[in-house]
């Protein structure tokens, strides 16, 4: 049985805990991010010096890191990870708002953004980062502050899952940009912030804000995409527009694919883009990766 097929409308703790694993499997093949400007395309030499933890070893670890100490005493292999000395925190931004909580296949937008986030996370927290949640919906947002290792990851997921359940109780979408303010003034300096989002109704002040964010080089956006946004069958559809009327849009051909325009739009404000399939698994995405 497929193990993320079950929780297309919940965020579910065991599944976002259960990532972990699908990080830890491709890790070896992630990008990392440098302590430069430029963000999440070249991988960082070394493991660091300062000690980090002693853990089970799990596929994909560097032999090298075995430490035999342990290893000897338990009868299981067990390696000794490494973080960089410097302070490394990562903000991950979770938009929830009402138009966020649909989905045609597999998962609502709002459930795979949590997924998302949460991979992104594991992979922050098992390069010795220290990773924080703000959940913003049409309520009051929730913040967790930054923490390292496990525990920390542990009390982000905790987060994705209230706040997800408590976006189902509130109705409006506030603007994007009043979330991505709120981001910019929380983020550390030097810190790296990873928005999962569909991107509706951004604001008038989204573009400043996002080419303010991307010019610091530690920003990523993870775009969640529904199966019916970019190959819908054809005819006409009711929506709601922002007044609450009704209105109508008629599309073409059944299965012509459209080209998304938000990539390119966020291409051009300097974000690194990962499109995020809401009808595939998770462990096929490519989310963006300390």
């Amino acid at each position: 049985m497929d193990p993320f097929a079950t929780h297309g409308v919940s965020v579910d703790t065991e599944t976002l805990l259960r990532l972990r694993h699908v990080a830890r499997a491709r890790r070896s093949q992630s990008t990392r991010l440098t302590g430069m400007p430029g963000g999440f395309v070249s991988k960082r030499r070394g493991r660091g010096l300062e000690p980090d933890e002693i853990r089970a070893y799990a596929e994909g670890d560097d032999m090298r890191h075995i430490d035999r100490n342990v290893t000897a005493r338990t009868g299981i292999p067990h390696v000794r990870t490494f973080r960089d000395e410097r302070d490394r925190t990562v903000l991950l931004l979770a938009d929830f708002r009402p138009c966020m909580l649909w989905g045609t296949r597999r998962a609502f937008r709002s459930v795979a953004a949590a997924e998302a986030l949460a991979l992104a996370g594991w992979n922050a927290v098992d390069a010795g980062a220290r990773v924080g949640l703000l959940a913003f919906g049409a309520g009051d947002p929730l913040f967790i502050r930054a923490r390292g290792r496990e525990r920390g990851m542990i009390a982000v997921v905790g987060g994705l899952v209230t706040a997800h359940q408590k976006a189902f109780q509130t109705k409006g979408d506030p603007p994007l940009s009043d979330a991505l303010e709120l981001a910019a003034n929380i983020l550390p300096a030097g810190g790296t912030l990873i928005l999962a989002t569909g991107m509706d109704n951004p604001g008038g002040e989204f573009d400043p804000l996002i080419s303010r964010l991307a010019r610091h080089g530690r920003f990523g956006v993870c775009l969640i995409v529904d199966e019916f946004e970019v190959s819908a069958p054809a005819g006409t559809y009711p929506y709601l527009t922002g007044s609450q009327g009704m209105e109508y849009a008629t599309l073409g051909p059944a299965g012509q694919h459209r080209e998304d325009p938000r990539i390119e739009r966020l291409q051009a404000l300097g974000a690194d883009v990962f499109p995020i399939a809401a009808a595939a698994n998770p462990d096929t995405w490519e989310v963006p990766a300390e």
